[in-house]
């Protein structure tokens, strides 16, 4: 699987050469319904294929197509513990394959630039946050919202455990071994007791494990992170901890010994204050820059003035999608049909605007819009 966050992050998905293909699909997670995603999935490559003849009738998309092909056929992915929603993107050079822990809409659609509103809406929606369950051994990174948790398949960087923690070769320097008389077994400590050793290595490991946390998973998202671990190890880890991510509520119990849903509930109990606070914040904010002219509800203005750099915060209503065009050179919109394959989601584009301009784009649950055109500006100017 794909790491949505570092893809974003290093803009490897903006990079993309056209013609750029993008797949959304609702998956299941359980028998028996999840036995018709690969069946849904194919009626959807078709539509793709059709949208890519259609608008590129002289080129070759067979090697467009094949990768999405192979992967209709691979049984252990449609296998696999899957989520609630699927997202492939295809441009040449370039197949992604991304799991969402939300339904998206269903859509294939073909355009020079990717329909990223479903990524947007993964890695900036308010809900969303992290928790590292922890012990001296092992982690365990989950990522959740309020309705769903799941353990993270971490990237090749992240230590799982002590041993793979950089610095490891140093450990074996802290002993030296003799055998007075001859008799086995008996080890003298060179460097301190032998539960000094321990708790190097556990600091060692801490920082390490904080180190990738922060650079792989906090920063690129801006998620709040929840730590789960015993009183020692939280005692610990926060005070070795550089993550300015990190809440100070804590799950006091070691991850390993609670189900899935308890530690979502847990979790969800600790970041729902922040969540509602960060919403209620965000639209108090529009609210009186509205006040002032420095808050906007009209998609137009907005659009020029994103392409002007001065859209601070966008809220985008997460149900809603406007389909047209947006000129990059004037900032100019037009609305138009979504099954056209040359048009995109306004409000993704209008988004990708802002955040290329340094603006930050937040995806709000529509009953808590402050606006009913599905988008709301704060301006910095």
């Amino acid at each position: 699987m794909d790491f949505l966050i570092n893809d974003y992050s290093a803009g490897l998905i903006d990079a993309a050469e056209p013609p750029c293909l993008s797949l959304y699909q609702p998956t299941h997670r359980a028998f028996p319904d999840r036995q018709q995603d690969p069946i849904r999935f194919r009626n959807l490559v078709r539509e793709l294929e059709e949208s890519l003849r259609r608008a590129y009738a002289t080129r070759d998309v067979r090697p467009l197509i094949e990768p999405f092909e192979r992967l209709a056929e691979d049984a252990d992915f449609w296998r696999m513990r899957t989520l609630d929603g699927l997202a492939v993107l295809a441009a040449p050079g370039f197949f992604r394959v991304y799991r969402f822990q939300r339904p998206v809409p269903e859509l294939a659609v073909v355009a020079d630039t990717f329909h990223t509103k479903p990524l947007v809406r993964l890695l900036q929606s308010a809900d969303g946050y992290y928790v590292l369950g922890l012990d001296r051994q092992q982690i365990r990174l989950f990522e959740g919202n309020r309705d769903q948790l799941d353990e993270v398949e971490l990237v090749p960087s992240v230590p799982r455990t002590s041993a793979e923690a950089p610095g490891e070769e140093d450990r074996e320097r802290h002993f030296s071994s003799w055998t007075p008389g001859g008799a086995p077994g008996n080890v003298l400590y060179g460097k301190g007791s032998q539960s000094e050793v321990v708790g190097a290595d556990a600091e060692r490991f801490f920082r390490a494990l904080d180190r990738e946390i922060l650079e792989q998973y906090s920063r690129p998202s801006g998620r709040p992170l929840l730590l789960a671990a015993l009183p020692e190890n939280q005692s610990t880890f926060r005070r070795l901890s550089r993550n300015p991510f990190l809440l100070d509520e804590e799950i006091d119990i070691n991850p390993n010994a609670l189900s899935l849903e308890d530690l979502r509930k847990r979790a969800w109990r600790a970041v729902e204050p922040h969540y509602l606070t960060r919403l209620s914040g965000l639209i108090e904010s529009f609210e009186t820059m509205s006040a002032h002219e420095l808050g906007d509800a009209d998609l137009a203005r907005i659009a020029r003035s994103a392409l002007a750099g001065r859209v601070r915060t966008l809220l985008v209503d997460a149900d809603r999608r406007i389909p047209g065009r947006l000129d990059a050179n004037t900032g100019g919109i037009a609305y138009d049909d979504l099954s056209d394959p040359a048009v995109g989601d306004l409000l993704d584009d209008v988004g990708e605007l802002v955040l290329k301009q340094g603006g930050e784009v937040v995806v709000v649950p529509a009953e808590r819009m402050p606006t009913d055109t599905g988008v709301a500006a704060i301006y910095r100017f």
